[in-house]
């Protein structure tokens, strides 16, 4: 290839790069809370490895990440991000918000759906299993076979209720409780066996929580039904039709499978529950 005829494709897909991102940028003009601004919202705290050092705007972490990156793709650079916090229940509670999208293990859910609206999946959490010490002493295996007859706990307002009977099947009802908190410290107190929790917060309760936290074992993150996390708006936002965009392009050209290997790499030694 010549060097003009080179000049000319990589003008070319400048070009085609910069009509993108205008593209994206006309999307989300005159649609957000603040002119020509983006604010997002996440928890408070915000905890590892979803934001590092609880501290959203630093842009580490794989949810900040990811948010960064769909801004920059909707026309909105970094110094146009403004971050507010939720709690989880406000934020899927119908009714105005005080942010333009908001990201904080969101999993997707039909019920939900009918009061705010969900972007396309940014991830597919694995999940797995959190057991203490003594729960391994005492010779629990990571088959369902072994995991059935564990004394088994959840947050109730999670879907990990329904993940629980659906992968598991356990022979007693799980213990419910208000939040993953408590969930953590029923564990701790060992009113519960097990419980279950997306693989990278059971990475971090595991060795932060809990003086003998261990992961047992995790589904694959294939398995049905799967937990998908989805970027939460207020019901009929249109800028759920420019994020949708932003994602599917950075699927197309590998910039989330990037963001999340950066930042969610599995940890090994943690088996497959067979």
């Amino acid at each position: 290839m010549t060097f003009a005829r080179t000049t000319v494709a990589v003008l070319g897909m400048v070009a085609l790069t910069g009509g993108m991102a205008a593209a994206q940028g006309d999307c989300a003009a005159g649609k957000t809370l603040k002119d020509g601004v983006l604010t997002i919202a996440t928890g408070n705290p915000a905890y590892f490895p979803w934001v590092i050092d609880d501290d959203p705007a630093g842009g580490k972490g794989f949810e900040a990440a990811v948010a960064y990156e769909v801004a920059a793709r909707m026309g909105f650079a970094a110094d146009k991000v403004e971050w507010t916090s939720t709690s989880f229940d406000q934020a899927i509670q119908p009714g105005p918000k005080n942010f333009d999208l908001n990201l904080q293990q969101f999993s997707i859910t039909a019920e939900r759906d009918q009061m705010i609206d969900f972007s396309d999946p940014y991830y597919t959490a694995a999940q797995a299993v959190l057991v203490r010490q003594p729960t391994v002493d005492a010779g629990a295996e990571p088959t369902i076979a072994s995991l059935k007859s564990l004394k088994w706990g959840a947050a109730a307002g999670t879907t990990a209720p329904a993940l629980i009977a659906s992968l598991i099947g356990p022979e007693a009802d799980p213990l419910l409780y208000d939040d993953t908190a408590d969930t953590s410290e029923a564990l701790k107190a060992g009113q519960i066996d097990a419980t279950l929790m997306d693989l990278p917060t059971a990475l971090y309760t595991s060795a932060v929580l809990l003086d003998d936290g261990v992961v047992l074992g995790q589904f694959a993150s294939g398995s049905e039904p799967s937990d998908q996390f989805g970027l939460v708006f207020e019901e009929g936002n249109p800028l759920r039709d420019c994020a949708n965009e932003a994602l599917a392009a950075m699927v197309a050209d590998g910039k989330l499978a990037e963001i999340e290997a950066e930042w969610l790499q599995q940890a090994t030694g943690v088996p497959v529950v067979e």
